[in-house]
């Protein structure tokens, strides 16, 4: 099977669109990934054929300000662009990141079978659940139920805007205003990470966490037998600043040791207790009690899958709604203003409390139950020719 995957360059989406193609490539599959050229050389060496992702920056007549035309305007805009590449390569099938709308677009143009990849919970509005990205629990009781129903209808409005800019956007490229949606969906996260809801659609399936890691080198550890805090600083632009001062002048004196992972320029100056840089992450992880992070869904996946619990210090996006989410579920605690008093507590507790580990520990067990997604692509694929 020929498959174009296409998405974004942020690696919150790029990386599971990366972990997906190895996944079809595992299966003899032929995948080609429309991204941006800061990932085709770990792309390339990991055996992927590449794309530019044509159409990403943005042009003089948009409005970054407006979510709903950013994301619907500029689809309609990259679907086009990336059109002639598309064709050329004769795809089978479509994969598009949830967020890269103009690769649905594009599998709609050329009539070809798409399917949407959600790289963390499925975030549809439900007619059961509180807005996404509120971070609320579902109301329960009468009064529950009332609170989540006023919130979905102060939400209502700015959905049908978003709609209607889609259908606009639609129009432009010549599709039907109407969107069909894509054959099927794969929500890539944890169960323990879903919400139940009444309105779970057929097409949408959960099959787990899918991720890869941007390197192959090993990050030294600091020496000592302290536990080990492994600290991610958010690749979202929306995430905390200085989060990793703010740790390391919460965790002084804390009896840890602090590894921090990242993608930019570590810090040039470190205590004796703590070592930066780029690293395998699940490799820190085989070492670590406690993860500090902004709750984004890579951070938060890969951390429950091996078993370590997390401190989440939200930023904006979806970090909040994650951030609640996990510590609903027992495996994190969600901090608040951001302050070191409150940051070192946390770390303490959860070094204290055997719960917040065993609940990490159950929330991993749960992709045993999960689908796999390149099989959902082949059946959405056998459908389509069978049709």
């Amino acid at each position: 099977m020929r498959v174009a995957v296409v998405a974004g360059p942020d690696p919150g989406h790029a990386f599971p669109a990366i972990a997906l193609c190895l996944r079809f490539l595992e299966a003899g599959d032929e995948p080609v990934l429309f991204t941006s050229p800061r990932w085709f050389d770990a792309a390339l060496a990991a055996g992927i054929g590449v794309r530019r992702l044509k159409g990403l920056a943005p042009r003089a007549e948009d409005d970054d300000g407006d979510a709903g035309a950013r994301i619907h305007q500029r689809a309609a805009f990259i679907s086009t662009e990336i059109l002639p590449e598309m064709s050329a390569m004769l795809p089978d099938l479509v994969v598009s990141d949830v967020l890269t709308v103009g690769g649905g677009m594009a599998a709609e143009r050329l009539r070809l079978p798409w399917v949407e990849l959600s790289p963390h919970p499925l975030y549809l509005p439900s007619k059961g659940l509180p807005p996404i990205g509120s971070g609320l629990a579902i109301g329960e009781g009468l009064s529950g139920r009332a609170r989540d129903s006023v919130l979905r209808g102060l939400t209502s409005r700015a959905i049908r805007r978003g709609e209607q800019q889609r259908e606009q956007a639609r129009e432009s490229v010549g599709l039907p205003p109407e969107d069909p949606g894509p054959t099927a969906r794969l929500v890539a996260t944890l169960p323990a990470l879903e919400v139940p809801r009444p309105d779970w659609p057929d097409n949408a399936h959960l099959v787990g966490p899918l991720l890869w890691e941007p390197t192959e080198h090993l990050l030294d550890l600091p020496p000592g037998d302290e536990p080990l805090v492994m600290v991610a600083p958010s690749t979202a632009e929306t995430g905390v600043s200085d989060m990793v001062s703010t740790v390391l002048e919460a965790l002084d004196g804390a009896g840890v040791r602090v590894a921090v992972s990242t993608l930019d320029t570590p810090p040039a100056e470190l205590p004796s207790w703590a070592t930066a840089g780029l690293g395998r992450q699940d490799e820190i992880l085989r070492h670590a009690a406690v993860t500090i992070g902004g709750g984004g869904h890579g951070l938060l996946a890969k951390s429950l899958l091996s078993g370590v619990p997390l401190v989440t210090v939200p930023g904006g996006g979806d970090q909040w709604e994650l951030a609640n989410r996990a510590a609903r579920q027992g495996s994190s605690i969600l901090v608040r203003p951001f302050t070191t008093e409150a940051v070192r507590d946390a770390v303490d507790r959860i070094l204290a409390e055997p719960s917040y580990a065993a609940a990490a520990r159950s929330a991993a067990s749960g992709i045993a139950v999960v689908s796999d997604p390149v099989g959902v692509c082949h059946d959405v694929l056998e459908s389509a020719q069978t049709a």
